[in-house]
């Protein structure tokens, strides 16, 4: 057994993030054959990934907040804290915060190319958020 030392907070880049959104690496492969990847992510008011999608799916479990999640199809499910959201192998989603701070955990296995895990796209349109309905 080992405790593995924290890791640094962790801004996530413009190019996949709109707004202010950290991240806090939790659970971290020690081993080729090891797929667990979790992380703490919070998201600043009105902050939001741009779309994108996971190789082996993706669990979303909210911890402090409303979230909202929309789909290709138009749909935008409200997640509160203590609820939590899937999302299938390869379907594109973004998640995003409303007018308060929201904290989720992201939990998802890498792809076999750690690399493909997650594909990501083009940033969010407006109309596509929390309000613009």
């Amino acid at each position: 057994m080992n405790i593995d030392p924290a890791i640094p907070t962790i801004k996530n880049p413009p190019e996949q993030f709109a707004g202010d959104v950290w991240l806090d690496p939790v659970v971290m492969p020690h081993t080729d054959d090891q797929r667990a990847v979790v992380a703490k992510v919070r998201f600043a008011p009105h902050a939001r990934t741009a779309w994108h999608s996971h190789a082996r799916g993706q669990y979303l479990h909210v911890t402090q907040g409303v979230a909202y999640f929309g789909g290709r199809d138009g749909s935008l499910i409200e997640v509160r804290a203590g609820e939590t959201l899937y999302t299938p192998p390869g379907e594109d989603h973004f998640h995003a915060a409303g007018d308060a701070f929201m904290e989720h955990l992201a939990i998802l296995e890498n792809g076999d190319d750690p690399a493909t895990t997650t594909v990501w796209k083009e940033h969010v349109a407006d109309e596509h958020l929390p309000g613009a309905r």
